[in-house]
């Protein structure tokens, strides 16, 4: 690269890569790693310019790949980084704008050149480039440092420790992005990697004092939301009115006063804060991945956020996420649909969504909701997911996760809007055609097959007991809320009635005769009261008439089933196993990062 300002296309040919890439070994203590280092490169800020970038230096990264076991100089290179990041926190103090870029550009080298070897070779092969040493071809020694190690000690403790001003915020970000890359290793193998050396040395070796700072000064990244430097400020000097972005170990990340606590590496961290920006930040769908794994995998997070008063802030952005399938990717609605799924195992959640009123859903298109409660809505979200479900992309583990949330629910469903009721009844009409249909297919091409042994017939016989689950599936919610929660759903009954015809004919099916039990009788008990009242009858009327007939009803005739209650669990990973799906989170300036809480509690409830 050198002194001079390097463009893309330049790379592939430029002298200095070419010399590290090479066939001659260069000494640590050469003059060359100045020159090397003093090139002006404006970092991708992109997935576009990220994937220019890697496809003009993938010769030279290849070529060091072949030449390095002779010549040792990957780990020369490190070897200087390291010997910079010595210096590097005096010289954040000093403004020693210099030596701060020429350090971040060491660094960029470094994570460009890991990100092809990570890609292209084991871990274990990774492990002996970094032993590699100016010998003979392929040999290397057994008792020299461990530069693998210290790289990723070092990592830790940049990010942790140098204080982020805008002369050191690049060199931030870069440190994280090569976490990022040591991390990705799982990305580039089929088979699961159950003893991955980066979780090694990050989990169990010199680096362990430090794993809970680290995901704490991450999360406060997350929290924080800094925008990033002016370009080339870390370069040049810039006006400042009182030092930047700093803040850091100053601002408590690092230095929170001790507490007591029998859970090793344990620390405290501003709940409001972090739940805050995790509502605010929930467009992106690496936010919603550290929501479901916070969630998921913390109980004190968990525990925190369903006591909040305020949840509607949390699960409106989640619902607009689902409500906006179309447009977002898998992967997001995924995490959106399974962050629901966890909420609703918690009864007190299921009730209080209930009691929280919202006005004018101006996202919500197909009707105008100018008064609906959050219960109401998380239902008419989730059944409009199922019903795009079901014509688009037929994805039965959505259609799973949707209606266990749902069931999750349904006991608890209290004073449901009309319009959710309505649109609960018109779910099972939907599936009553759609059950209708394939069971006419599935006739017809019995009576097809026994006319011609020639032609291989669909097998509708699966795709009928598909649909007949997930049709009970809506039959156990809906008798659960009438179990459990018929007077306060009148709506519901009203609902129910209006399109009594629908359950007519699974009435005696053998697949739905026990569960409908509840729903026949309930139907047949208010349709007799309707009959008395008589004809003309305003839906005001219908729906006084109803709310009588609640009292009226014996609650002993309705007979009681278990509880529907599913709890999402985890597809089973080894303990090794990363997650290195934040990885753009460092190019918005908020990071975020998975570990297996079995090894680290991550979080103490801090109420400041």
């Amino acid at each position: 690269m050198g002194s001079n300002s390097s463009r893309i296309g330049d790379l592939p040919k430029n002298e200095y890569l070419k010399k590290l890439s090479g066939t001659e070994s260069v000494s640590e203590n050469d003059p060359f790693w100045n020159q090397l280092l003093s090139f002006s490169f404006p970092a991708p800020t992109s997935s576009t310019e990220l994937k220019l970038l890697e496809e003009a230096t993938i010769s030279v990264c290849r070529s060091l790949v072949e030449n390095n076991p002779r010549t040792g100089n990957l780990g020369a290179l490190i070897k200087v980084f390291l010997s910079r990041t010595k210096e590097l926190k005096l010289s954040a103090e000093c403004q020693n704008h210099i030596f701060i870029w020429q350090t971040h550009n060491a660094l960029f080298i470094i994570c460009c050149l890991l990100k092809v070897f990570i890609c292209e070779m084991s871990e274990e092969e990774l492990q002996l480039h970094f032993t590699y040493e100016e010998k003979s071809p392929g040999s290397y020694s057994s008792d020299s440092e461990d530069l693998l190690e210290e790289l990723l000690c070092c990592l830790m403790q940049l990010i942790t420790d140098i204080p982020l001003l805008d002369i050191t915020y690049e060199i931030s970000v870069e440190a994280v992005s090569t976490m990022m890359v040591f991390l990705s290793c799982q990305l580039f193998h089929k088979e699961v990697l159950r003893q991955s050396i980066s979780h090694k040395y990050l989990m169990r070796g010199r680096c362990l004092p430090y794993t809970s700072k680290l995901v704490k000064t991450l999360l406060y990244n997350f929290i924080r939301q800094e925008k990033p430097p002016p370009p080339g400020a870390h370069v040049l000097p810039q006006q400042s009115d009182g030092g930047g972005l700093l803040y850091g170990l100053a601002s408590g990340v690092a230095n929170s006063s001790p507490f007591p606590s029998s859970i090793p590496h344990a620390f405290q961290i501003n709940f409001n804060s972090l739940y805050m920006a995790l509502c605010e930040q929930q467009t992106s769908d690496q936010a919603t991945l550290l929501l479901y794994t916070l969630l998921h995998q913390n109980s004190n997070i968990r525990t925190y956020m369903l006591a909040r008063t305020d949840m509607e802030n949390l699960v409106l952005p989640i619902l607009e996420i689902l409500y906006h399938v179309e447009e977002r990717n898998s992967h997001h609605v995924y995490m959106a649909l399974i962050i629901l799924l966890i909420l609703t195992e918690d009864d007190g959640f299921n009730r209080s969504i209930h009691e929280v009123m919202l006005k004018n859903i101006t996202w919500y298109s197909e009707r105008v909701l100018t008064e609906i409660s959050l219960g109401s809505l998380l239902i008419l979200v989730v059944i409009r997911t199922i019903q795009y479900n079901m014509t688009r992309t037929r994805d039965k583990y959505l259609h799973t996760n949707c209606l266990a949330a749902l069931a999750n629910m349904s006991a608890q469903f209290r004073s449901l809007h009309q319009y959710a009721a309505q649109r609960i009844v018109s779910l099972f009409s939907l599936l009553s055609k759609k059950h209708n249909k394939v069971l006419e297919q599935a006739t017809q091409s019995l009576r097809g097959s026994l006319s011609s042994n020639d032609v291989p017939l669909p097998d509708y016989a699966q795709d009928l007991n598909v649909i007949e689950e997930v049709i009970r599936m809506m039959l156990e919610i809906i008798n659960s809320c009438l179990t459990n929660s018929l007077h306060h759903n009148p709506n519901l009954v009203y609902a129910l009635l209006y399109k009594r015809d629908l359950f007519e004919q699974f009435r005696t099916h053998p697949s739905f005769q026990d569960i409908m039990q509840n729903i026949d009788l309930v139907i047949t008990f208010f349709s007799s009261r309707l009959l008395q009242a008589g004809a003309e009858l305003s839906v005001e009327r219908v729906l006084e008439i109803i709310k009588q007939g609640v009292v009226a009803l014996p609650k002993d005739r309705l007979k009681k089933f278990p509880e529907l209650k599913f709890k999402y669990v985890e597809e089973e990973q080894p303990e090794e196993f990363f997650i290195p799906y934040v990885w753009s989170l460092v190019y918005n300036s908020a990071v975020g990062l998975y570990w297996n809480p079995q090894d680290i509690q991550l979080f103490t409830m801090d109420s400041d």
